[in-house]
């Protein structure tokens, strides 16, 4: 069942879980999360409308994660709940450079998506990533939303994140993953991710893979330079260092910060780089997954008249 939204906005599809972050073994701070869904809020922070097509649990987590979406700008009709499941909960052990070490719990049952489907438009841009967007059990319903988004001539942006933990299932989500890249616009993963996936850690190898499927590649490597392939050739930009409190929702935000300089008619590939880099820096200072109040204003100042 589809329901019809015609006006631009960015519609996320990707797993939601509940974020406890710990240094030094001590709990540190609890907030909402999941890679697609904090690129979602920040967007929505920002004032872009957006949707989120996820699950999660009937519990008094999932109601926390919810009114946090919606306090966010984000709206939960596409939030698929059922009577008797559990919210995800993600443990990240921030380490002396404040990287996390990740320990997930999850309710495998609860996985399904038989609700609301958004109905995409042309004008829509559709952000997806990570196991949810390849997962055998979700795959069908999520293949369909893409397949149709694409066909409207919507824009797609497909954030890889494809983690070590996942190795093992490379032979059932293959076909899945590359069929993700053939989809989209945009193609953003990081040295790791295609390390992961294909056994490359060659740049230039690496975008000749994803260059069958996809003309654009976004390869990232933590603190070390940002490559942009296209047909035209590669171009690097430079990462600049700070000192980081947590790094948990730097690529996420990454994301969304590329997304929100294309929707604000940033179309030079350099200063979309450098609004994406602005939003990831701005996360990683502090224990949070979304952007902060301060760029939020800083950002209402750039775009109102």
């Amino acid at each position: 069942m589809y329901s019809d939204i015609s006006m631009k906005r960015v519609i996320g599809i990707g797993e939601t879980v509940f974020d406890i972050l710990f240094r030094h073994d001590q709990p540190l701070k609890a907030i909402p999360g999941g890679s697609t869904f904090n690129s979602i809020i920040s967007l929505g922070r920002s004032g872009v409308e957006c949707a989120m097509l996820t699950e999660t649990g009937s519990d008094h987590i999932g109601d926390i994660i919810c009114d946090y979406m919606r306090h966010n700008n984000v709206s939960t009709e596409y939030v698929c709940r059922h009577a008797g499941t559990k919210s995800h909960l993600s443990l990240a052990f921030l380490n002396e450079d404040n990287d996390a070490n990740y320990i997930f719990y999850k309710d495998h049952q609860s996985l399904v998506l038989d609700g609301p489907l958004p109905r995409i438009g042309k004008s829509d841009v559709v952000l997806f990533g990570s196991f949810f967007a390849i997962n055998p059990v979700l795959r069908q319903v999520v293949a369909r939303v893409l397949r149709q988004a694409r066909e409207v001539g919507a824009w797609l942006y497909y954030d890889v994140n494809f983690r070590k933990a996942h190795v093992n299932d490379i032979p059932q989500v293959m076909a899945n993953i590359e069929e993700n890249m053939q989809l989209s616009n945009v193609v953003r993963g990081s040295l790791e991710d295609f390390e992961n996936l294909y056994g490359l850690c060659d740049a230039d190898l690496i975008y000749q893979t994803v260059s069958r499927f996809c003309p654009v590649l976004i390869l990232t490597n933590g603190s070390r330079e940002i490559r942009v392939f296209t047909h035209d050739g590669c171009r690097a930009y430079p990462v600049r260092h700070i000192t980081t409190v947590s790094t948990v929702g730097a690529g996420d935000n990454f994301n969304a910060g590329y997304i929100y300089a294309m929707l604000n008619g940033m179309d030079k590939e350099e200063d979309r780089i450098a609004m994406a880099q602005r939003w990831s820096m701005d996360v990683c200072q502090q224990p949070g997954n979304n952007i902060s109040d301060v760029l939020v204003n800083q950002l209402k100042s750039i775009t109102q008249p």
